[in-house]
């Protein structure tokens, strides 16, 4: 017998009904661009959801699409997206990408993991959360919250976000795909925390194994 899915999420999105969407989910609410959302998941990476949410309406004030994007200095690009983490990093990577969109893809954003992959700053998890919040496309967005809690539930036993995409995709219908990460992201920051869980509060304790949790509240 498989896990209660619809009974989990129903759960989670209960929970966090009134809490704030991850940053991305909420630029993707704002704005169904895809080059949006796929700019804003770049300058998120190991960044505050509030300083991406700041960052990415600068950059977009001055730039919304490649072809503005391309003129922009990346000196310009990295002073907008201040104090992102790796600002010059994604700065460089923000306007290569978009010089890239115009040259392959005539300035749109393909719609296929392989293709947006080869962009330079692009991983799976990006990718995937575009393909899904931009496309609709049903894609599971493995982020450092997602691995964590869907191992520590017992939901998948892996050792990297690949390897935990992999496995979800086996266990979790595709009906829930799309979602799960903007669920998960937000129940990791408020409940689920890499240290100290708040266990005691979970609305999905029954479903969770507690795998490798030594101390929780």
């Amino acid at each position: 017998m498989g896990l209660p899915w619809a009974r989990i999420v129903t759960s989670l999105r209960e929970y966090l009904e009134s809490s704030p969407l991850p940053s991305v989910s909420q630029i993707s609410r704002s704005t169904r661009t895809p080059f949006h959302i796929l700019v804003s998941t770049m300058i998120s990476l190991r960044t505050k959801d509030e300083v991406t949410l700041a960052a990415s309406e600068r950059l977009f004030g001055a730039a919304q699409t490649p072809a503005e994007m391309c003129s922009l200095s990346e000196d310009r690009v990295a002073e907008l997206i201040y104090p992102a983490g790796f600002y010059r990093t994604k700065a460089r990577s923000i306007r290569e990408t978009s010089r890239l969109l115009m040259e392959r893809h005539g300035g749109d954003v393909p719609a296929h993991i392989d293709a947006l992959v080869a962009l330079p700053g692009v991983g799976r998890k990006t990718a995937n959360l575009v393909l899904g919040l931009g496309f609709g496309i049903e894609a599971i967005c493995v982020d450092t919250h997602v691995h964590r809690i869907a191992n520590r539930c017992g939901w998948v036993d892996s050792r990297n976000p690949d390897e935990t995409e992999r496995k979800l995709e086996e266990v979790l219908p595709r009906r829930h795909w799309i979602e799960i990460n903007e669920l998960l992201v937000a129940y990791g920051q408020r409940v689920c925390t890499p240290t100290s869980p708040r266990c005691s509060s979970c609305v999905i304790a029954r479903q969770c194994e507690r795998v490798g949790v030594e101390r929780s509240r």
